[in-house]
């Protein structure tokens, strides 16, 4: 037979992927299983984001102005947990429950670590770490002021699982060289500060020192 006069077949395998395509179309359930996936995978994103924030990061306020000029009241910071020793020129989140009053988390600066001696001649404001002179670029002083003092006799050598700590603004400051603080125990640092938003604007919150 001469194939331009066949009679017109249908085309059988093109029927079923049209008879889909108008099923779905047709299918008034479709749109709720589109908003219930949707659903679901903002559930799972959010219990992604708290189990990040529970386990591996936090969310801190600053309170008060003893790390002045770096960070101001009301900043918020991220913190990430330690998976090594708090570095020199590390911010870092402290909290020591048995230290009243200062139980709350406090946010200071790591200047020295374990086993380092730590002295600080008052009268020039000169940091020195196992002797060698300590440059603070990040360092707030008022000359005009009070200055916050040492509660005990400097120097002091640093245990083995102990920091020193101190605010940027050396006026007013309540950290290491308070006796009730004092050296810090690495285990009650609850975190590294990694970012923040100061003054409105986010920041990456980098060592000083070049450890990061």
């Amino acid at each position: 037979m001469n194939p331009d006069l066949r009679p017109d077949v249908p085309d059988e395998a093109a029927e079923p992927a049209e008879a889909a395509e108008n099923t779905e179309a047709a299918d008034p359930r479709r749109p709720l299983r589109l908003l219930a996936d949707a659903a679901e995978m903002l559930g799972f994103a959010t219990v992604l984001l708290v189990l990040l924030f529970s386990f591996a990061a936090r969310l801190i306020v600053v309170e008060g102005s003893s790390m002045n000029p770096t960070l101001t009241e009301g900043d918020r910071l991220v913190a990430v947990g330690l998976s090594a020793d708090p570095r020199p020129g590390d911010i870092v989140i402290v909290h020591r429950i048995d230290a009243a009053p200062y139980s709350r988390p406090i946010v200071k600066r790591v200047i020295a670590g374990p086993g380092q001696t730590v002295d600080i001649d008052f009268d020039t404001w000169t940091l020195t770490v196992d002797g060698a002179v300590i440059d603070e670029p990040y360092r707030w002083i008022d000359p005009g002021k009070n200055t916050v003092r040492c509660d005990y006799p400097l120097p002091i050598t640093l245990g083995e699982h102990e920091i020193f700590v101190m605010g940027d603004n050396r006026n007013g400051s309540a950290d290491s060289r308070r006796e009730e603080l004092g050296p810090i125990d690495i285990r009650t640092v609850a975190g590294r500060a990694v970012f923040g938003v100061t003054r409105g604007k986010l920041t990456v919150l980098k060592n000083p020192f070049g450890s990061d």
